[in-house]
């Protein structure tokens, strides 16, 4: 089955060969899946700085309790992640990570996860998005 690409591309499929066009209906099907700018700034995603992170015990899945500092506009925020393969609760204290802001508050057990941290799956586990520089609590990515 040949990969879904946009229009105008040529792709390969079976061993014979043979080139061909996507259809009308496999191009309608590809952009209609295709973000749009207008709607990936409805996000709100900022950067915040751990300040205090701990075994998150009555998780299902291995996960760590995190709050962090988004500065004097949002103020100190709580989420759970899965992030016990890479980080231990120490390592996180003081490190600047990169949260979704504006989706509704989540229950995980009997903690209320308010932000969402970003991060990359690999087969070692989640490695968490981070900033290259310091920057002020509470930035937005723009």
């Amino acid at each position: 089955m040949p990969s879904i690409v946009p229009a105008g591309a040529v792709w390969l499929h079976g061993l014979e060969g043979r080139a061909a066009r996507p259809t009308r209906a496999t191009r309608a099907w590809f952009y209609r899946r295709m973000a749009s700018v207008e709607g990936f700034f409805t996000y709100e995603i900022r950067v915040g700085t751990v300040t205090r992170a701990e075994v998150f015990p009555e998780a299902r899945v291995p996960a760590y309790k995190m709050w962090i500092d988004l500065g004097p506009e949002l103020g100190e925020k709580s989420s759970s992640a899965r992030i016990t393969h890479l980080y231990r609760p120490d390592d996180l204290i003081g490190r600047q990570v990169v949260c979704v802001t504006n989706f509704p508050p989540r229950r995980v057990g009997p903690f209320t996860s308010e932000v969402l941290v970003l991060g990359v799956e690999t087969d070692r586990g989640v490695v968490l998005l981070a900033v290259d520089e310091p920057v002020p609590p509470g930035s937005r990515i723009s």
